[in-house]
């Protein structure tokens, strides 16, 4: 079975607390928003995005190996910039599986996607709020198929569910008929001609160029709420164990009262998490019973944004219980506090009685 697709590389950094897209356009000389992503399917107007990346043209990225990558870089307003490196391939089943491992286990084209970003981040510096010095990053690769009327999906499963398991997992080898059932179970489809099969670190998406768009748009958007959940949880990590730090001090009358300057950074935080948490699950819009509200749940559950998420929410409960803690703490103080000065007053007062 002759294939004709692309392979398409998705590597993701999170570069600021904020981007301007607005300004952004100015500065890159991008395009008017749209409405994206383009769904195949009828669907509400509202299934879409609230503010559209920016979207960026960028110079082929040709690695060491001679191949000529297609690129373009996508700009989220909440902070996340994706590199998109797409190679065209026609092949057999052999020869993609070659393709797929190897590009899936090389470092290569993320060294390529950091100095891609590199060249463009002094010019859009004046987009970015609170830029960070040090980037998170992740990486997401999709392999698809374009023939999608050349078999059904059903067929395609029963006759190359091997190959197609080896390709999510970025496997040269065969796997075992265990991994490979398990692989298998997270496929969705809408029509018989359109298949997607998402794992952790890849996706195969079946279909054709108009119809595969949506599918990878969604498996990009997972992408970046994954690398979103991540910064916050480090964010909260760092600050939590100095909180920690600080509440396991040598408790006096001083550190009760510096609590609470302490609690307000602490309580600050925790609700500029949220309203990043809210804007960054806001950024797309669904109804649940909708089928790309179900793709998007299982790409997202693939991926791990639910434990990501599951590690933030807690780690945003103990900083509300440690507020209330230190902010007792400080109220201590506070009334230890009043009650010297009422004592002192009160001596001061006797004093000036006896004296007469």
């Amino acid at each position: 079975m002759r294939l004709k697709g692309s392979f398409v590389a998705l590597v993701l950094f999170d570069v600021a607390e904020q981007i301007e897209l607005d300004r952004l356009r100015e500065i890159v000389g991008a395009a008017p928003p749209r409405r994206e992503p383009s769904f195949r399917h009828p669907v509400p107007e509202y299934v879409r995005f609230e503010r559209p990346p920016v979207v960026e043209d960028a110079d082929l990225v040709e690695p060491s190996t001679g191949e000529k990558f297609q690129c373009h870089i996508k700009y989220y307003d909440y902070g996340v910039v994706c590199v998109v490196m797409e190679l065209p391939f026609e092949s057999d089943w052999d020869g993609l599986l070659k393709l797929s491992s190897y590009w899936i286990n090389s470092p290569e084209l993320e060294v390529c996607a950091a100095e891609a970003l590199g060249r463009r981040l002094g010019k859009i510096q004046k987009a970015l709020t609170d830029p960070y010095e040090q980037r998170l990053s992740e990486d997401y690769y999709i392999v698809h198929i374009q023939d999608a009327n050349s078999i059904a999906a059903p067929a395609l499963l029963a006759e190359h569910g091997g190959e197609i398991a080896q390709i999510v997992r970025g496997e040269s080898s065969p796997l075992s008929e265990s991994e490979r059932a398990e692989i298998l179970q997270s496929s969705m489809s809408y029509y018989p001609s359109d298949l997607l099969v998402a794992g952790w670190t890849a996706a195969l998406v079946y279909d054709t160029a108009e119809g595969a768009a949506p599918t990878m748009q969604l498996l990009e958007y997972a992408n970046t709420q994954l690398l979103e959940f991540r910064h916050y949880d480090n964010l909260l990590t760092s600050v939590l164990e100095r909180v920690y730090d600080a509440v396991e001090e040598k408790r006096s009358w001083f550190t009760r009262w510096r609590m609470a300057r302490q609690a307000h950074e602490l309580n600050a935080l925790r609700l500029d998490v949220t309203e990043l948490t809210e804007r960054t699950d806001n950024a797309i819009k669904f109804l649940s019973e909708m089928f790309y509200a179900r793709m998007y749940r299982m790409a997202a559950l693939k991926v791990g944004v639910p434990d990501y998420r599951t590690l933030v929410e807690r780690k945003l409960r103990i900083a509300g219980e440690l507020y209330e803690f230190m902010m007792n703490q400080y109220h201590q103080a506070r009334s230890f506090a009043l009650e010297v000065a009422v004592v002192v007053i009160l001596i001061i007062e006797l004093l000036r009685l006896v004296g007469k």
